[in-house]
């Protein structure tokens, strides 16, 4: 992440939270985002200095003006016209950064080597709260290596509940012993 992408982001945030749209316009960012990754070639074409620059901004009026909040949109335009579309994600990050300190919110990375359920999802959930005492948002993954068990990444902490870390454990204990 860019130092731009941390200035951007932040200023999106602060006017968004000034304005009480930090909800929506993080719920939009976010849906942006997955279309600009589904689309590279939109980029691509935003950022084509052959296309005169009102047409490229006309093209972000047509694609997002009507869905979003105004200053979205204006911030797309404005990243646009300095040639930093490419920082988008960056600021995407950022503004959910802040959004989630300034709402006691966490995120969690949970691997598993299956698909966990819902009600299994739901249970770790709540867990998680009450161990951090935050609100607790999951994204899960799926790693085969794990073997059997879970392992989460919350706060830059990892809680490692797998069979393969098990066993690495145990491996390490032995080398100890044998050296």
């Amino acid at each position: 992440m860019t130092e731009r992408s941390r200035v951007y982001g932040s200023s999106l945030y602060d006017l968004a939270a000034e304005e009480k749209l930090t909800e929506p316009i993080r719920e939009q960012m976010l849906a942006i985002k997955q279309i600009l990754r589904d689309n590279p070639d939109y980029i691509r074409l935003l950022s084509e200095p052959s296309i005169k620059k009102a047409e490229r901004l006309g093209l972000i009026d047509k694609a997002f003006g009507g869905s979003c909040e105004k200053y979205l949109v204006s911030f797309i335009k404005l990243l646009c016209e300095r040639g930093l579309l490419g920082e988008y994600e960056g600021c995407c990050e950022i503004f959910t950064k802040r959004y989630n300190e300034d709402h006691n919110i966490s995120e969690a990375v949970v691997t598993s080597a299956v698909t966990l359920s819902d009600s299994q999802i739901k249970a770790l959930t709540a867990k998680l709260e009450a161990m951090s005492g935050k609100k607790i948002m999951i994204t899960t993954k799926i790693d085969p290596k794990v073997l059997a068990g879970i392992k989460v990444e919350l706060d830059g902490k990892q809680l490692d509940g797998t069979v393969s870390g098990r066993l690495q454990g145990i491996q390490r204990k032995l080398d100890e012993v044998v050296m």
